[in-house]
């Protein structure tokens, strides 16, 4: 496979996760600031989502304020924001396009119809809540659609491993970022942990991962910021967590290195990593701290991706 389409089918599933997420993102922090002022106070909800997202500091070179109209609008639809949804959807067709013969009918159509939609329909971004409601779930609707069609009807051979692999590291860049923030900047430094703000803002970030059910099958008990770091990052069975999306990344690239005749150091760096969450353990990840670990992690993840476009993409 040419380098150039391999970095195409990459960077096609990394645009499509990352609006699913951020249109998550914004559903959850909708969620928490709906909430009575006597339940929520004074919070900086709106601030935590351009953090979440990574995208605090070119928000506010546009804006000087964070609140709901600014952000909705710099994370949706900004065409000044590079990783905005409008964005992300634009950059998948133009990936798309590249590389249309290694495409599925069922991927190209979910992608192309989506771009059409985002044209016609959402041009000029939702006037109401109730549209904004209906854009989320249409942007999380794409990523479905896609996926989907991606699991279904791909080829096990290098396109679709070079597409998964843009897809896990930005699934678990965008759990470690939503999680991080949480625990380091999201609450308030007067409000009581265990609080009903802490209660609903731990319920909005499992909802943006798609784990509230899945928490309450594993551990059936209330909400635990221990066990829901211990779901979001060591269970293997949550699709999202950082343990499932580098078991994924780790067999990914195994496959690319049997196919080629070749291992290298894209496959080095994710057993690496995949054997230091395998031996890792909540106790002691608190214990060193949980903001230390996960700044570390994000580290290696990104140079993961560099190293991946190092050896086969450029």
């Amino acid at each position: 496979m040419l380098s150039r389409t391999a970095e195409n089918l990459y960077w096609l599933a990394r645009y499509v996760e990352r609006a699913e997420y951020l249109a998550r993102t914004i559903e959850a922090t909708l969620r928490v600031t709906a909430l009575p002022n006597a339940y929520v106070g004074k919070t900086n909800e709106w601030d935590s989502a351009l953090l979440t997202a990574g995208a605090a500091g070119g928000f506010y070179t546009h804006y000087a304020e964070a609140d709901e109209r600014s952000v909705v609008d710099y994370l949706l639809f900004s065409t000044a924001n590079p990783s905005s949804v409008r964005n992300c959807i634009e950059n998948a067709r133009l990936n798309s396009r590249a590389v249309r013969t290694a495409l599925t009918g069922e991927m190209w159509d979910a992608i192309n119809g989506a771009w059409i939609e985002l044209q016609e329909t959402w041009r000029a971004g939702p006037m109401t809540r109730e549209q904004l409601a209906r854009f989320l779930r249409f942007v999380q609707e794409i990523s479905l659609r896609f996926d989907g069609s991606a699991y279904r009807t791909m080829l096990r051979n290098d396109a679709y491993w070079f597409s998964r692999l843009g897809l896990h590291l930005e699934r678990a860049d965008n759990t470690a970022r939503i999680l991080d923030v949480k625990y380091h900047l999201l609450l308030p430094e007067k409000e009581h942990v265990g609080g009903p703000l802490d209660y609903y803002q731990w319920t909005s970030i499992l909802r943006s991962v798609s784990a509230l059910t899945a928490y309450h099958w594993v551990y059936r008990e209330t909400l635990k910021p221990w066990l829901i770091a211990d779901l979001l990052i060591l269970n293997d069975s949550l699709p999202r967590s950082l343990a499932s999306c580098y078991g994924n990344l780790v067999r990914n690239l195994d496959q690319i290195g049997v196919a080629y005749g070749r291992q290298g150091p894209a496959q080095r760096h994710a057993r690496g990593i995949r054997n230091r969450l395998e031996h890792s353990r909540m106790d002691d990840v608190f214990q060193r701290g949980l903001h230390e670990f996960i700044q570390e992690f994000l580290g290696d993840n990104a140079r993961l991706g560099e190293i991946i476009s190092t050896q086969y993409l450029n």
